[in-house]
């Protein structure tokens, strides 16, 4: 069976357009963009003709505020501990959704260990962020509030603007990382009052090994990684400059053709949502509706993530899940207990997330692989 690719929530391939772009950059450009000789100064115009592509995408106010990161776990740790050191009087308190990514969730727990304070806003049973929980968490002590665009793992996109609103209230910084969205759905930090935006390259059909943060003017924050002082002083390092023109192609295509690809990708996830969930004991995790265009996540009862897996992958078909064996830690998905499961519900998840090589002629064959998945694991399970 031809290999159906279903998990482009933790990696997608490289668009073959971005390639032939950039791969110049690998062998014939390679100059460093520090350099003023004219090798030099040909990267350095591939390195901000990169960086206008990105700041095009997600209308920054100008293509200064995109620093170029190795990713976006980097542009994490930049904004939040970038943040909370340089602006030390604002306060020294943190909040973030419960369901962020640990790229954010464990930098702020390192600055607990200076003295900072965190605290988790809830969601509901959907993943939406509790919007009065929010209320009564920011106070003016509150230098930042971090809450993912869309989540990964559910698929739920969250109410940016009103967020915005809200933590602004408060005097506090909003961060934003939109790892699972950019490319999927239109981003706008000037009309959402996003303050800190982290992006990464490889999550939009660009090179793994780039990522960015736009920082919204005014904001102060410190350099992390010190050095030769690139990238505005806040991310030293000579820059990748394969991966971030190849970002920025990707950025240039993903506003061109985002809108067309999202509404095809859309009747996909449709349709699979429709058809898994005829399978006994299946439910859809994440919005119903406020959800990605690419993105099917389900819980199975009485069988395990990890099996679902592996099994899944007998048919050809990678997929990802929030089951603890799936991860590093022994723990069940730290996203799923949020949204209210049990430890033995969240362990039976399957995330099915679409791409550019999805096509609703493959809903047939993955129903059918899922379904024969959950009943022979069924049959298996001593629950």
């Amino acid at each position: 069976m031809e290999r159906i690719y279903l998990d482009h929530a933790s990696s997608t391939p490289v668009d073959p357009r971005v390639f032939e772009y950039a791969k110049r950059f690998l062998m014939k450009d390679f100059g460093n963009p520090s350099s003023l000789h004219s090798s030099g100064l040909e990267a350095r115009r591939a390195l901000e003709e990169a960086r206008e592509r990105v700041a095009e995408l997600i209308n920054a106010e100008n293509e200064k505020c995109i620093i170029f990161t190795a990713g976006a776990t980097e542009a994490n740790n930049i904004a939040i501990k970038g943040t909370a050191l340089r602006n030390p009087a604002k306060g020294k308190k943190l909040a973030a959704s419960a369901i962020e990514h640990m790229s954010v969730l464990n930098p702020m727990k390192e600055l607990q260990k200076n003295g900072y304070e965190l605290s988790r806003i809830p969601v509901d049973s959907t993943g939406i962020l509790d919007i009065e929980s929010l209320r009564n968490i920011l106070t003016e002590d509150t230098v930042l509030t971090s809450v993912m665009y869309a989540n990964n793992e559910i698929g739920t996109i969250e109410p940016i603007k009103e967020i915005s609103d809200i933590v602004h209230e408060n005097g506090s910084y909003l961060h934003v990382d939109a790892t699972a969205a950019l490319g999927r759905i239109a981003i706008d930090v000037q009309n959402d009052g996003i303050d800190l935006l982290s992006l990464s390259s490889n999550d939009m059909y660009g090179p793994q090994g780039a990522g960015a943060l736009y920082v919204k003017p005014g904001v102060k924050i410190q350099s992390i990684l010190p050095g030769g002082g690139q990238e505005r002083g806040l991310r030293s390092g000579t820059e990748n400059l394969f991966a971030i023109a190849g970002m920025g192609e990707a950025a240039r295509i993903a506003k061109r053709e985002m809108t067309a690809e999202s509404q095809r990708l859309s009747l996909i996830r449709d349709e699979l949502i429709e058809e898994i969930l005829k399978i006994d004991e299946s439910y859809l995790t994440g919005h119903p509706v406020s959800r990605l265009p690419n993105h099917a996540s389900f819980r199975f009862s009485r069988i395990e993530g990890e099996s679902i897996l592996l099994s899944m992958d007998m048919y050809n078909i990678p997929v990802s899940t929030g089951s603890a064996c799936s991860s590093k830690t022994l723990e069940p998905s730290h996203v799923l207990l949020a949204i209210g499961l049990k430890h033995e519900e969240a362990h039976g998840s399957m995330v099915l997330t679409l791409g550019h090589s999805n096509s609703l002629e493959d809903v047939p064959l993955i129903v059918e692989a899922a379904k024969n998945t959950v009943e022979r694991l069924r049959m298996l399970s001593p629950l």
